[in-house]
């Protein structure tokens, strides 16, 4: 504890697997209701937690917001917009607050209706360290020593594995090697939210990983504790909005007999619906009525209270049913799934399409395939810059028969679309073998219970329907719980009424070998092993039967590419070339991608991307970066086109924009008395590379081609011919030089050699394209020769 003048410090550690953390308050924000730091190495998460005085006027839930603030500051980093300052939330943003929302949420008291708020903020990142976990800790905390009614603490805890064992609190770079970013909060007794993304973990594991994050994260819980006894503010009084138990017992009197029998007759969600209004309409008018009578309005019923006392019953009964009888609303008992169907090739001209359908639950995916630089570039505190693999989630108001405003995704869309992304990510083939963007985009076209796990099984339909080589095929299913006293009932494939009236929503996607991802919230304060256990058991066999249907409709990826999607095409260049690529301002790659029509991606370590619809533009723009960076390769065999004559040889462009020089004494495998006679501009012929001098001009010859020499016999008889020197004039430069060697070092038209190589140089065109094959054969004798050039 210590005071510099900013107020009183108090400095906690606790233990979080083997790293130290260390929690601090008194310093920051005085006037928040409870404020905190709580720093890992040097990540440092400040967490307020503030309480409104009153409740708003009318009022009917809990108005509570967990918002995470992603300063780019705390990583030394200006934002790259216009304004240089943090617009709003990012998906990571907005993903990092909902996880810490989801384990605080079910521990506030129900009858709460004073506004809370908890603000996150990362005020430094050490990209080693990860946001998420601290910023759960530091929000309970700042909740456990405020003055708001709460009933926490809770602690939190990621758990990796990695080279096949599991490791609490692993760090961002120790978890590119793991299978497994499981994420738990929980109290002291249970597990209270799972947030997961696998490699195919088996249950089994997937339990002792949940048991040990348990486990690691009691002394954090502990240390909570002793800070609310040391220096946590009272807990303030507040206006509790209970129900009134007269009222509740009343109003059940008159209509539980009626409720059970329509939840029993009605088995269908809109007969069952259409009969609870009718009920509810009935009931209120009579407390209308009855309000009519009575003049002091501190007397008369609220007919929202009336409504809610019905919605208790209607909660008791559902229940009820479940744990007592086996029967679930529609009939089903704890196991069954509803009908299911799927459908590919839904939709034309998009390059994958996959339709889903589980009962009420109506799912349209389509898949999209994007080049490399269509790749999502982020600008948050991660180490990760770009996302190659992106899944929307869209829940149009019709989907429940509802209308509302159109606003762009909620946070809730945001989540189940990064839920249903991290499940199939997996098993997207990594981009060396499948170099594409991939988007989904999920539209919910009817809603009635776990539209996430239905997003994931119309997304792996798309998937194979567009051709993507998934590793395996993905699906996913919903499970819930009701839990009354000591009765339990795990029940597989929620609806939306067992969603709403149950206690628990967990969510288990994964391939026949294993799990991929999970997640699970709950309005309990925990849940235990053998119910988890029960859970992922009944979830298993589920997501196999899901896949059976998946994959009588659709076996495997289709093996071609819709004719909509771009081809890639991978060039490798050496890496120095890229700044030739690329030229000043990006100038030469424009050129080419302006004259091909292709699309071309550079990447760092000399990959180069090809993408077009067209398989003609692809390959010019291939063979004009062949030639701006390809090297000429002594001993290969080229076919080319004459580009200039010479009394002493020809000039061959064998590569988009790299020429080399074909001497006469090289141009068949007979004596040509002249260069015109044997080809002319234009022509096409193979061609040998037998030399490039330091100055990388390129030695050619068509004799070596038609004798079958290798480069070596090329070069010796080339030698001989030029009166000794290796890439002399030959006969001309010997003769009127007066030998080899400087006939060949002066070249022109007195010498040919070296100097003729250098009048040809780059000729500066951009040649690109496929100017096929060899054109005829000129060796052997001379009498076909005028026919080889027509």
């Amino acid at each position: 504890m210590t005071d510099n003048g900013m107020g009183v410090n108090h400095r906690y550690t606790a233990r979080l697997g083997g790293s130290e953390l260390v929690i601090e308050t008194g310093r920051l924000a005085e006037q928040a209701g409870g404020a905190v730091t709580v720093m890992e190495g040097d990540t440092m998460v400040f967490a307020t937690a503030t309480m409104s005085k009153k409740p708003r006027e009318g009022i009917d839930f809990f108005p509570l917001s967990v918002d995470y603030e992603e300063k780019l500051y705390a990583a030394g980093r200006i934002p790259g917009s216009f304004f240089r300052r943090e617009g709003k939330p990012s998906d990571q943003a907005i993903l990092v607050g909902r996880v810490v929302d989801r384990p605080l949420r079910p521990l506030f008291p129900k009858d709460l209706r004073n506004e809370v708020q908890v603000i996150l903020t990362a005020f430094s990142h050490d990209q080693e360290h990860h946001v998420d976990m601290l910023g759960i800790i530091a929000a309970s905390t700042a909740l456990m020593i405020s003055d708001i009614p709460w009933d926490g603490p809770v602690g939190a805890a990621r758990v990796g594995l990695i080279d096949g064992e599991l490791v609490v609190n692993p760090t961002i770079s120790e978890m590119e090697n793991s299978s497994l970013d499981l994420r738990v909060a929980g109290t002291a007794d249970a597990i209270n939210m799972v947030e997961c993304g696998a490699t195919e973990v088996d249950e089994e594991t997937m339990l002792r990983a949940l048991k040990l994050a348990h486990e690691a994260i009691q002394d954090v819980i502990a240390v909570q504790k002793r800070m609310r006894e040391e220096i946590g503010k009272p807990k303030s009084e507040y206006t509790s909005f209970k129900l009134d138990e007269s009222l509740q017992a009343e109003v059940a009197g008159k209509v539980r007999d009626r409720v059970r029998q329509i939840i029993t007759e009605k088995t269908d969600r809109d007969g069952r619906n259409e009969a609870l209004d009718a009920l509810r309409d009935e009931l209120v008018a009579e407390y209308e009525a009855r309000n009519k009578t009575i003049e002091d309005p501190e007397q008369q019923v609220s007919t929202k209270a009336v409504a809610e006392a019905l919605d208790t019953v209607l909660k008791e009964e559902v229940r009820r049913r479940i744990v007592e009888d086996g029967v679930r609303p529609d009939g089903r008992d704890y196991r069954t799934i509803r009908p299911l169907a799927a459908e590919v090739r839904v939709i034309p001209r998009v390059h994958g399409s996959g339709l889903f359908k589980r009962g009420q639950t109506q799912v349209l995916t389509v898949a999209t395939l994007g080049t490399p630089g269509d790749a999502q570039e982020l600008d948050g505190l991660s180490p990760e810059d770009a996302k190659r693999y992106l899944h929307h989630y869209n829940f149009p108001p019709y989907s429940t028969g509802e209308t509302s405003p159109l606003r762009g995704p909620k946070r809730r869309e945001i989540g189940h679309g990064a839920l249903a992304e991290a499940a199939l990510r997996p098993m997207i083939p990594p981009e060396d073998e499948f170099p594409y963007t991939i988007r989904l985009v999920s539209e919910v076209l009817s809603s009635n219970g776990s539209t996430s796990m239905g997003s994931v099984c119309a997304s792996t339909l798309s998937l194979m329907d567009a051709g993507v080589p998934l590793i395996r095929p993905v699906a996913g299913i919903a499970m819930g719980l009701i839990k009354e006293g000591d009765q339990v009932a795990v029940l597989t494939d929620i609806q939306g009424l067992e969603d709403h009236l149950g206690d628990m929503d967990f969510k288990v996607a994964g391939t026949e070998r294993g799990i991929t991802a999970l997640q699970m919230d709950i309005k309990i304060k925990g849940v235990t092993d053998e119910i988890m256990r029960q859970a992922l058991a009944q979830a298993r066999e589920a997501r196999l039967q899901i896949l059976d249907l998946i994959l009588s409709v659709i076996p495997a990826p289709r093996p071609e590419l819709s004719e909509y999607a771009p081809r890639i095409t991978t060039v490798k260049i050496n890496p120095e070339k890229i700044g030739a690529l690329i030229g000043p301002g990006g100038k030469t790659v424009r050129a080419i991608q302006e004259r091909s029509g292709a699309k071309i991606d550079i990447q760092e370590d000399g990959t180069v991307f090809v993408s077009s619809v067209n398989a003609a533009a692809a390959q010019q723009a291939v063979d004009e970066i062949r030639g701006l960076t390809e090297d000429a390769e002594i001993g290969r065999i080229y076919t080319g086109r004459v580009t200039r004559i010479e009394p002493y040889g020809a000039f061959v462009e064998f590569l988009p924009g790299k020429e080399g020089m074909v001497h006469i004494s090289q141009l068949a495998d007979y004596r040509v008395e002249s260069v015109e006679s044997e080809v002319a501009l234009g022509d096409e012929i193979m061609v040998m590379v037998t030399d490039v001098d330091d100055g990388g001009k390129v030695r050619l010859s068509r004799q070596a081609v038609l004798e079958g020499w290798t480069a070596e016999e090329a070069r010796a008889r080339d030698s001989r011919r030029g009166g000794g020197g290796r890439s002399g004039g030959g006969d001309r430069g010997g003769e009127r030089r007066g030998g080899g060697d400087r006939g060949g070092d002066r070249g022109g038209y007195r010498g040919g050699g070296e100097r003729g190589g250098d009048r040809g140089g780059y000729r500066g065109g951009d040649r690109g394209g496929d100017r096929g094959g060899y054109r005829g054969n000129r060796g052997g004798n001379g009498g076909d020769r005028g026919g080889d050039r027509s």
